[in-house]
């Protein structure tokens, strides 16, 4: 998982799924060599932890016009020896359809969770495109530590605590909003 280039493809009925997967690895391989090896070499990160926070940072944007501020609070949080607490690695670990979260669903155990285990899961969590893998090697510059949905398809940024408990008042009040309509 992580290493199967999401792409438009041509499959002949004959290929393998041996084929198959060796066509979006070699996809991902060309990919990463082109656009990602040097950055990510520049800041210090494996091929492993750049798809694995991409698939992260997919997971959380809706907009591909903030993935680099989500990879920016994820760096941040790194760098900080934070909790990632990203929802989607728990969407990852609990079986079936994307759903609500619950708090119990943030105390599962496994690797994978980033609400009880610091840095990066072992692995990624789906397999990103290519500004996903990009935002991973090139985080905006910000102090934010925390971000909500903004119920609106975006996001709102925080640089601490208070300002994200009034953020998540704001998501809260235009959820409750939406539900009435």
């Amino acid at each position: 998982e992580g290493f199967l280039y999401p792409d438009t493809y041509i499959f002949l009925t004959s290929y393998t799924e041996k084929q198959v997967m060796d066509k979006m690895i070699n996809q991902f391989l060309h990919v990463y060599d082109n656009f990602i090896r040097y950055k990510a070499e520049q800041i210090d990160m494996s091929p492993n932890e750049v798809v694995t926070l991409a698939s992260i940072v997919q997971g959380e944007a809706a907009r591909r016009s903030e993935m680099n501020m989500i990879s920016s609070v994820y760096h941040n949080r790194l760098n900080k020896n934070m909790l990632l607490q990203a929802d989607p690695t728990i969407q990852y670990i609990i079986p079936g359809e994307n759903r609500r979260l619950w708090n119990k669903d943030l105390k599962v155990k496994s690797p994978y969770n980033t609400y009880i285990h610091k840095g990066l899961p072992p692995g990624p969590i789906s397999n990103p495109g290519l500004s996903a893998l990009m935002a991973s090697v090139n985080p905006e510059k910000s102090d934010y530590l925390y971000f909500v949905s903004d119920a609106r398809g975006g996001h709102i940024f925080s640089k601490n605590v208070k300002e994200h408990e009034r953020a998540k008042k704001i998501f809260k009040k235009r959820r409750r909003e939406q539900q009435k309509k």
